[in-house]
């Protein structure tokens, strides 16, 4: 599963690709090592996008899709972390309509084909965009997913070395995001047996390799990174997301909080509020055995020592979940709060959770 610098090397330099669209952060491009290699083995017709915003905003996707479009690619190369893939991902299935924004609104854009071949490089471990069948697009401050098959990647490249270097708070943001994923499929209504074995697998890498990959990076725990992202990706691209990250994303285009500190900021009271009402489960397995399932993975018997893991998790990661800390005040801006809250994330929660609820579990 893990890559070489000499398999992307090989791959870019097949005779099929002419022209080359890059799409890659212009911070990560340079800290990763990739602008260095990338500079070197593409000798073919190439036009780079830098993307500009932290979150996919529509304003700059359809300057992505005017510039990949017009340059008319044989190979689409996204290069960086969970926007950039995003933005790649819907760039390369969407055209600019007029009605554009009540389709993203309504969840309604008809999917038709791939504009040509896209290959993606994570530069952090976490998103595992690489392999969803899902990406995100924020209008007027509020999330919206785009959701089709056809957003998987053709191809997509693991390589550990552009992991390492990447800034302290980005790498914690994504290996916790990766961590939350893999926890929200095990409990998704929608999780099945493949996705729970991919939900395993990650966890079993990740929180083991989490804290050594911040504290002290190397090709391996890099490499444990990547792989453990990959499959809580694959895991959530069957079942996909539940409370914890449908709460997130307010707080990141409110407050401007890293995607996968965000989740991570209620993280444990999503999880107690799912075992203290695990009699109102409406899920098709036992949620109760799901939940054994967890404390086994985390060496733990119940919710509390569970909860009591996870925040020690996010301290030694440096993700501050103290909203006094962070400016945060709920009931000032509890309205726009709720605005922002993923209701599409929201219904496969394993117990039915509102938006009363939320706030009353954030508030607590």
């Amino acid at each position: 599963m893990i890559n070489t610098l000499a398999d992307i090397t090989k791959f870019v330099e097949d005779k099929k690709f002419k022209k080359i669209f890059i799409l890659c952060g212009k911070n990560s491009f340079a800290t990763s090592g990739a602008e260095n290699l990338f500079s070197k083995i593409i000798k073919k017709e190439k036009k780079f996008y830098f993307k500009n915003s932290e979150i996919p905003v529509l304003d700059e996707l359809i300057n992505i899709i005017k510039e990949f479009k017009n340059f008319k690619p044989d190979l689409f190369l996204a290069i960086g972390g969970g926007a950039v893939i995003d933005y790649a991902k819907i760039a390369n299935i969407v055209d600019i309509r007029s009605d554009l924004t009540e389709l993203i609104k309504n969840y309604s854009y008809p999917f038709k084909k791939k504009y040509t071949k896209l290959a993606v490089v994570p530069t952090t471990a976490g998103s595992g965009a690489e392999v969803t069948s899902n990406a995100v697009i924020y209008l007027d401050k509020i999330k919206y997913s785009f959701e089709s098959e056809l957003l998987i990647p053709d191809h997509f490249f693991l390589i550990p070395e552009f992991l390492i270097s990447a800034p302290q708070k980005i790498k914690a943001s994504a290996g916790f995001d990766a961590i939350a994923q893999a926890l929200e499929s095990l409990v998704s209504v929608k999780s099945n047996n493949q996705s729970v074995d991919y939900a395993t697998k990650s966890l079993k890498v990740s929180v083991n390799s989490f804290i050594s990959f911040l504290n002290d990076p190397s090709l391996k725990n890099a490499a444990e990174m990547s792989i453990a992202s990959n499959l809580a990706g694959k895991a959530i691209s069957i079942s996909k997301t539940t409370a914890p990250h449908a709460a997130s994303y307010p707080f990141t285009s409110l407050y401007n909080i890293s995607h996968g500190h965000a989740v991570g900021l209620f993280f444990e009271k999503f999880f107690k509020f799912n075992y203290e009402n695990l009699n109102y489960s409406e899920t098709s397995f036992n949620l109760k055995k799901r939940f054994d399932l967890i404390f086994s993975l985390f060496n733990v018997s119940d919710i509390n020592t569970f909860s009591s893991k996870i925040s020690l998790i996010k301290k030694k990661a440096n993700l501050e979940d103290d909203l006094i800390k962070l400016n945060i005040n709920i009931k000032e801006n509890s309205t726009n709060i709720l605005k922002g809250i993923n209701l599409l994330r929201l219904g496969n929660n394993p117990v039915k959770i509102t938006g009363k609820d939320i706030i009353k579990i954030i508030n607590s």
